[in-house]
């Protein structure tokens, strides 16, 4: 053997590993993406810190970016990866004309919301269901009106059962308004009587809290130790068991009937698990894959519309002085229309005080998209493969280029652009545009905001109509929890009813 001098090894040894480091680093996600400022520092150790700041100054740390580098690229530091955060029509334009094998949403959905461990992984592998919320929910919205209606009316009556128009009820206005929805979304998806079962509505509203918590819990380990955290925190098994309980029996007799009847055989029903099995094919017609698909589309919808709904409540309590014209409008339409969704898309003064509350009160970040090839953007910027990208929602909503006194709440701002010639239906709240990008763009666009919007808008009008609301105290609006890129409405604020006076 040759004789090798005692410091041969250790020069090896370091060698070997600046070698390993100098190839880790040009694999990096900080040096792919160094054309892409950042906000904050980039330094592989030092991003790390900007990550932890990101949970509480999120929203500060991209309208930095967003006024600094308007209409470019800027990278955000977040834990396990850096997001490029996008603005300008530009840009949110390229995003909607690229294909899902360049930007693909369905990826990057599932690494946010850790799909695998916390709705399923038939939900990633097999998203058949959104198309059902997109067409045949959407398209029977106007037939099954009466029945949410009716949901809505009763939920409220229970929950916030008032009769006195000079003594007020205060009630926990995220944990009410939450229930309320899920009875109503039921009414839908599966009808009476389970949408008033107590056990079946508290599986879906832990489930909506469990998926959030879970998610950002596992986000905020390294990658390698994700799929571990996942299968320790993940409850889907236990859920769909649960929900399997009470809704297995009513899928199994629409199975039988059709079995019985033949493929022709039209279910009356006319809700979600009728939609489903009208598409449904071989294994997605079992009893589980159908749970899995309940549960997630009751997901979707508690949560999104919860949220909503609890901003507006506490929007309509701090500026009453929007309840008056609103009420009148509401009375004037449902004495010509009546109850029905037609009449709920002629109440232009209720859009506009809940896209207003939407504008204001919206995530940091949306339209999350993961970068499956190296893409280059109009303004010819690239972004690898493997980055995450998404566009700046609230500075878009807040730029005052866009919008006069852009922080400041004006309930009838949408109202009074729909009234130029031309802006009838421009400016509606399910309408997209890359000004306000509450629901996304798009083929991407939410498939479930025609009966979101509705929903809210037959709430509202029915608080409107029948309460008189006020926050305890006379106090201020109840501020925003913003946390990352996320904004909730306060979850432990009160707000006050009485019988309309």
């Amino acid at each position: 053997m040759p004789d090798y001098p005692p410091s041969f090894v250790p020069a090896v040894a370091v060698a070997l590993t600046v070698g390993y480091l100098v190839s880790r680093w040009f694999r990096s996600p900080t040096y792919k993406l160094k054309h892409i400022p950042s906000v904050g520092s980039s330094g592989l150790i030092s991003s790390y810190f900007e990550a932890m700041r990101f949970f509480r100054h999120g929203r500060e740390m991209v309208q930095e970016g967003y006024t600094k580098y308007y209409g470019t690229p800027f990278k955000v530091s977040m834990t396990g990866r850096y997001m490029v955060v996008i603005s300008g029509p530009e840009m949110i334009e390229d995003i909607r004309r690229a294909s899902e094998e360049q930007l693909s949403f369905g990826e990057a959905v599932a690494e946010t919301f850790q799909i695998d461990y916390m709705l399923g992984k038939e939900i990633r592998v097999d998203p058949y269901h959104f198309a059902i919320i997109r067409s045949p929910m959407t398209r029977n919205l106007g037939i099954r009106f009466p029945e949410i209606k009716d949901e809505i009316i009763t939920a409220f009556s229970e929950l916030i059962p008032v009769i006195d128009t000079k003594e007020w009820t205060s009630v926990p206005a995220m944990k009410t308004v939450m229930q309320i929805v899920c009875r109503s979304s039921n009414r839908l998806f599966v009808g009476l009587p389970l949408c008033r079962n107590p056990d079946y509505r508290k599986i879906h509203e832990q489930f909506t809290l469990d998926v959030f918590h879970g998610a950002e819990t596992i986000n905020m380990y390294p990658t390698f130790l994700r799929p571990i955290v996942g299968n320790l925190l993940t409850k889907v098994p236990m859920n769909i068991k649960k929900v399997v309980d009470h809704i297995g029996p009513i899928i199994q007799e629409r199975l039988d009937k059709e079995k019985q009847f033949g493929p022709d055989w039209q279910d009356p029903s006319n809700d979600l698990i009728s939609w489903l099995l009208d598409v449904a094919e071989g294994p997605q017609r079992t009893i589980h894959d159908l749970a899995i698909r309940i549960l997630n589309t009751n997901f979707a919808a508690i949560h999104t519309t919860s949220n909503a709904f609890t901003h507006v409540l506490y929007d309509l309590a701090a500026y009453p002085e929007y309840v008056k014209p609103m009420r009148e409008e509401i009375e004037a339409v449902i004495e010509a229309e009546g109850w029905t969704k037609v009449s709920m898309g002629k109440m232009r003064k209720v859009d506009s005080f809940i896209k207003e509350s939407q504008r204001l009160a919206i995530a940091v970040l949306s339209m999350n998209r993961k970068v499956l090839k190296d893409f280059t953007f109009s303004n010819g910027v690239t972004v690898p493969a493997g980055t995450h990208v998404a566009v700046a929602t609230y500075s878009t909503h807040v730029d005052e280029t866009t919008y006069t006194n852009p922080d400041k709440f004006e309930g009838f701002r949408f109202a009074e652009m729909r009234e130029a010639e031309g802006e009838g239906t421009k400016h509606q709240m399910v309408s997209l545009s890359h000004d306000y990008v509450t629901f996304g763009t798009g083929r991407h666009a939410c498939p479930g905001r025609f009966f979101a919007v509705n929903e809210i808008k037959a709430m509202l009008a029915h608080v409107l109509l029948t309460y008189d609301v006020k926050l305890p105290d006379d106090g201020p609006r109840p501020e925003n929890v913003w946390f990352q890129a996320g904004c909730s409405p306060d979850p432990t604020a009160q707000v006050m009813f009485r019988k309309r006076a």
